[in-house]
């Protein structure tokens, strides 16, 4: 499959199938995370890898959705605002760009295991960072819940036409 395809494959999943996902699989989407690209090669990312159904369980506590505990696997984007990198000319940080960008590597990597996964912004931090004991310096962006999608589990994709996005000069 190329790259075009991938991206149309890939869908927000928002349901799951009761199927363990192999370590091997996960290993595969942490390494091409790894390997994303950042601001100046910092690298400010940490990526909480949740497995644990008591932790998954209280990371519901941060957002709950039914469907968001069905996913056997839930990677946490985390950033460290100290390590990224910071524009000079008006002093904007780039960690939430690093995040996006790792993310996505994720997510996109998910896709092409045949896996399912939705990118979760709309969470509480405060209550994911406690019931993780994540600490500071670190503080989360995304969750990924990973798991088999089930069945007509995909959001379909609803996307502006090209001439409405890009402009040339």
């Amino acid at each position: 499959m190329n790259f075009l395809e991938l991206v149309k494959e890939r869908r927000s999943v928002r349901a799951y199938l009761p199927r363990e996902v192999e370590a091997e699989k996960i290993d595969y989407l942490l390494e091409c995370g790894r390997l994303a690209p950042s601001a100046c090669n910092r690298q400010p990312w940490r990526l909480i890898v949740v497995r644990d159904e008591a932790r998954r369980k209280a990371l519901r506590t941060a957002y709950d959705r039914e469907w968001f505990g069905q996913a056997p696997v839930c990677i946490v984007v985390c950033v460290d605002d100290s390590e990224a990198w910071t524009r000079s000319c008006d002093g904007r940080c780039h960690s939430d760009v690093d995040a996006a960008i790792v993310a996505e590597h994720l997510v996109l990597a998910a896709a092409e295991q045949g896996l399912g996964c939705c990118w979760v912004c709309a969470f509480d931090p405060a209550r994911c960072t406690e019931a993780l004991g994540i600490e500071a310096p670190l503080r989360p962006v995304a969750l990924l819940p990973i798991g088999y999608p089930a069945p007509a589990a995909a959001s379909p994709k609803n996307r502006k036409p090209t001439d409405e996005i890009v402009k040339e000069l």
